[in-house]
């Protein structure tokens, strides 16, 4: 089965999208046309008649954020359960129906949300919204199944985590990073809830977050937006609504001084991960946010990887990623090191090209740089079906306007030097980061060094 958890460090369809210096216009605002449902359905399409295909994406405000000691994991282990069945069709119809008919489909979930995927026809519409609304409406929730999705969600758990010792940094590092915010539960669960699950808290969190007035429909490509609402009135508008979820209240407190973990591991390298906190996706501060990111760490000419990678070779791989999410998040540095290399050496690094950065700016050179870089991925996304459904679904649910899509590449335009110093100095806060250091374990170091000299000795 091909469908996957989207962690934090996978961003939910990137919104790190980049605009071209002349800032052309985002075509097609007065094509796309909305409506919600009597259920309080909320239904997007953009109509696209290039080519006689469909993309449509479900996004359920749904994810970690949304729950508790003792139910983590739950939100990723709906969109495994999605695939298997409901009171009208066996386990594994909905993925022969769609193929019969020349579609395919995937789902992602993350810290805020997840997506079901799907991509078709022009002629499989009226399915493929009898299928979506039916696994809404009549998911079967029957044991053994049940036990067999748990089983395979703890596997994935240790081939991406317990196993992957970038994803167990993260992991621990996301943990330490907050003290109360449900942002600190793992995407996937924790071990022990994985094992833990009941049928009544699998019910529970599926009514309350599967209803109509959560869910946000949106269509991109070969459609008459008319015929779309007729569809998903007579598919989906007998779906009674539910009174909607509880507000996440909690907000993270403010974080006085860093925080340091090292942990030893049969590692080949030497592993960092720096995460400061940082603004939800809604903020207006984003787009600065997206282009110092860009600066520091996209593509080989960024100012951490020409120094640590290129320079003064203190690290394999540089790479970053801002959590944007309905509440104030990370911004994440990931750091891969060669062996042997010292990891306080490298922080010490890249705390003084940082401190650079608070000091002096960015130049005009680097910021038009990352405009443009950040400009080829938007106008290459919103070349497809699937790029303008994840664009406008990510505008509509983090930052609660579609429209908004068609004002972003002026938004990115209009930042300047002085703009992304200032986030720079906001977010690039010692006092407000977590900082968590993989090194190998002691053993095995030893060990490669005395095959080593055993081979040398040869």
């Amino acid at each position: 089965m091909n469908k996957s958890f989207g962690s934090h460090f996978l961003a939910v369809g990137s919104l790190t999208a980049a605009f071209e210096a002349d800032v052309s216009p985002v075509p097609g605002r007065e094509l796309v046309r909305a409506t919600t449902l009597a259920n309080g359905l909320k239904i997007i399409v953009w109509p696209v008649h290039n080519i006689p295909s469909v993309a449509m994406n479900n996004w359920v405000r749904a994810g970690s954020r949304n729950e508790a000691p003792g139910i983590t994991g739950l939100a990723h282990f709906f969109e495994h359960m999605m695939f298997n069945g409901t009171t009208r069709r066996r386990p594994g119809e909905f993925d022969r129906l769609m193929e019969a008919q020349g579609g395919a489909n995937n789902a992602f979930t993350s810290d805020d949300v997840t997506v079901y995927q799907d991509w078709f026809p022009r002629n499989a519409l009226e399915l493929v919204l009898d299928l979506e609304s039916d696994r809404v409406a009549n998911l079967a929730f029957t044991p053994a199944v049940i036990e067999s999705e748990r089983g395979v969600v703890w596997s994935e758990r240790r081939l991406r985590v317990d196993d992957n010792n970038q994803g167990m940094l993260s992991e621990q590092v996301q943990a330490t990073a907050f003290v109360s915010h449900p942002y600190r539960f793992p995407t996937i669960g924790w071990p022990a809830d994985i094992q833990s699950w009941r049928m009544e808290d699998l019910q529970k969190f599926f009514k309350i977050y599967y209803a109509p007035n959560n869910l946000t429909l949106v269509f991109a490509g070969d459609v008459v937006p008319e015929r779309v609402f007729e569809l998903a009135r007579r598919y989906f508008e007998s779906i009674p609504r539910q009174e909607p979820p509880q507000a996440v209240r909690t907000v993270e407190p403010e974080q006085l001084g860093e925080r340091h973990f090292v942990i030893e591991r049969k590692a080949q390298t030497p592993l960092v991960q720096i995460a400061y906190k940082a603004p939800a996706a809604a903020d207006v501060r984003g787009p600065a946010v997206n282009l110092l990111l860009s600066i520091l760490v996209d593509g080989d000419s960024s100012r951490l990887h020409r120094l640590l990678v290129e320079e003064r070779q203190l690290a394999i791989e540089v790479g970053g990623h801002w959590q944007e999410g309905f509440d104030p998040g990370l911004l994440w540095l990931f750091l891969t090191l060669p062996e042997g290399a010292d990891p306080a050496e490298v922080q010490a690094a890249v705390d003084a090209e940082l401190a650079n950065i608070l000091e002096d700016g960015v130049t005009e050179a680097e910021l038009a740089r990352a405009k443009n870089m950040t400009a080829a991925g938007f106008w290459k996304k919103l070349a497809t079906i699937d790029g303008k459904a994840q664009l406008l679904g990510e505008y509509e649910v983090f930052h609660g306007d579609w429209l908004k899509l068609f004002d972003a590449p002026a938004q990115f335009d209009r930042v300047t030097r002085t703009e992304i110093q200032a986030v720079a100095r906001e977010i690039l806060d010692k006092r407000r980061r977590t900082v968590g250091v993989l090194i190998p374990e002691e053993g095995e170091v030893r060990a490669e060094h005395d095959a080593e000299s055993e081979a040398d000795g040869a």
